[in-house]
């Protein structure tokens, strides 16, 4: 059985209500195994039998039922989230800031030129970099708020649905990963 860390974008904001404790449920219900959450912003550690991309599938059709909106699963296996963790390059920087610097992830392959495409309407002190199929963005003292660098952005420069998690969220999933042996 594979463990798998599912994260799901821009949960729990306006009409696109996800509790915690039903997404749960919903894991259970689809056979996984031992499902934890982390916040109320979609992120699910479970464990699964079936293949990532039948496993995320599922759980897309399963989330649009219950909760009555799509909302995709970037799903990674919990075996690799040690080697994103490991990889912030911002990780020994005294100016980044930990709420700052986010593990961007994207649900396809990234495209080439996104870097570029990034790098060219990043501001103020952003940094991005690319390392593997993980992106690193710092947002620098300004945050994601005043960024120019948005979802959208991502998405259309990726291909796909791309993802964020700040750092103090990249660390506590690893944690909860190590607890459950």
């Amino acid at each position: 059985m594979a463990i798998f860390v599912g994260l799901m974008r821009a949960i729990n904001v306006g009409k696109r209500q996800m509790p915690m404790k039903e997404l749960r449920a919903l894991a259970e219900e689809l056979g996984h195994e031992a499902p934890e959450t982390y916040v109320a912003s979609g992120n699910l550690i479970f464990g699964a039998k079936d293949s990532a991309e039948a496993v995320a599938s599922a759980l897309e059709k399963a989330i649009e039922k219950r909760f009555g909106f799509f909302a995709e699963v970037i799903l990674r296996d919990a075996r690799h989230w040690k080697a994103y963790r490991d990889a912030n390059p911002f990780s020994g920087d005294a100016d980044a800031i930990p709420k700052m610097v986010h593990l961007c992830l994207a649900r396809a392959p990234l495209r080439p030129g996104l870097i570029d495409g990034l790098r060219e309407r990043a501001q103020d002190g952003e940094r991005v970099e690319l390392v593997g199929d993980g992106l690193w963005v710092d947002f620098g003292r300004n945050g994601v708020a005043r960024s120019k660098l948005t979802p959208a952005l991502f998405d259309k420069l990726a291909g796909s649905t791309v993802t964020a998690r700040n750092w103090n969220t990249v660390q506590k999933l690893q944690d909860m990963i190590e607890a459950r042996g």
